[in-house]
């Protein structure tokens, strides 16, 4: 769910709290086996907050350590971050009903923040639905999640370029399931459980149509025959093992924090447009026309630092070879929004191109009058001064 806000003015241990929908949660020994489903919930909430920031500075201000990119099957070295993020560990947060989430902070390059609250769970799949719908839609997890980067954003502030007032925000919740009861493969467990894995991922407590269910398993993507990925906007259900699950859960974050990249550009571009049109709106006469010149260098400006931010975003990692990474971030990409808001932002760069050029011919013509209108002038002035020549 993506939202815009104004600034305000930290190895994950184990927990063995079995949490609740609405009442504080009761701790018991997690047994493998005996429970329905068990793995982790994870709130994912992202900011962007500046244009840039430099990442050695942040290892060494609090530091933090960098992250390479983990892989489904094996895949060569350099298939890897062109700017690896570095994450630290922050406290743990405690919410209203007792569940103590771990969480960490993590740093990308091109100015977005990523915190990432995690509470393991084990029960039954009914409980998991009514959880997914509280915490999607009634959890109070941005407020902790502003303080902590707030926070930490203090501390390195050194490290940020052009930090913005205003922060745009995405957040998106992922359920893994690490052990399912007889450990179905991926068909057998969208056989069984398809109608739970639909509402989890849409976060509805009650049963949604068959075809809205097909609607959200369609979006469902596997390697091997037991693990299985469900992506939905704004949640995914993931079935696999730990290592497979970071996978998952580091392409989705890297998607979301694209999604939020774009969202800026398609802002910083709707304000640029609406400056020009204003600008032509009050006429194209000779004297505007001078005028226009600064104003195309200036937008001109814009695009070449939406171009260059806009290409490092999106090039920031390189999957090459890892086939199915790049067939999971694509799925994640186009369901999350990044591709409908990178469109939005190339036909907004194409529009401000023709302006740009546009506004460059009005300002030529102008000079090219002017040009054309001091040669007569000093042809005039010549003339003039040979017919009243003395003697």
């Amino acid at each position: 769910m993506a939202e815009q806000i104004a600034i305000p003015t930290q190895d994950q241990a184990p927990i063995t709290n079995l949490p609740e929908p609405s009442a504080q949660t009761q701790a018991q020994e997690i047994v493998p086996g005996l429970v329905p489903v068990q793995g982790s919930i994870l709130v994912m909430i992202l900011y962007d907050v500046c244009e840039e920031i430099h990442l050695d500075q942040v290892r060494r201000i609090v530091g933090a350590r960098p992250v390479a990119p983990t892989f489904k099957s094996a895949a060569p070295a350099y298939v890897r971050f062109a700017r690896p993020p570095v994450v630290e560990r922050v406290e743990s947060i405690v919410l209203a009903h007792g569940e103590r989430l771990e969480a960490q902070i993590k740093y990308y390059d091109y100015g977005v923040v990523s915190i990432i609250f995690e509470l393991p769970f084990a029960g039954e799949w009914q409980t998991l639905v009514q959880l997914a719908s509280s915490w999607m839609w009634d959890g109070d997890f941005d407020r902790h999640a502003t303080a902590i980067a707030r926070q930490k954003l203090e501390i390195a502030s050194s490290a940020l370029v052009k930090p913005y007032k205003d922060w745009l925000s995405e957040d998106y919740f992922i359920f893994q399931a690490r052990q399912v009861a007889g450990n179905p493969s991926a068909t057998e467990l969208l056989t069984r459980q398809g109608g739970s894995i639909a509402q989890i991922v849409r976060g509805e407590i009650g049963a949604i149509s068959d075809n809205e269910r097909n609607e959200v398993l369609q979006s469902s993507i596997s390697y091997y025959p037991n693990d299985l990925a469900v992506i939905g906007w704004n949640a995914a259900f993931v079935y696999d093992t730990a290592s497979g699950a970071e996978t998952a859960t580091e392409l989705l974050e890297y998607a979301n924090s694209q999604l939020l990249e774009f969202r800026h550009y398609d802002e910083l571009l709707t304000r640029e447009l609406e400056g020009v049109y204003r600008s032509l709106d009050r006429g194209t006469r000779f004297w505007r026309r001078w005028r226009l010149a600064r104003e195309a260098t200036r937008l001109h400006t814009v695009l070449l630092d939406v171009t260059e931010l806009s290409e490092r975003a999106d090039n920031a990692i390189k999957f090459l070879s890892d086939m199915f990474s790049a067939r999971l971030y694509r799925l994640a990409a186009a369901k999350v929004g990044v591709i409908d808001y990178k469109n939005l932002v190339n036909q907004k760069i194409r529009t401000a191109e023709d302006l740009y050029r546009f506004m460059v011919d009005q300002f030529h013509q102008a000079r090219a009058f002017a040009i054309e209108v001091l040669v007569v002038i000093i042809l005039i002035v010549e003339f003039v001064a040979l017919f009243h020549r003395p003697g």
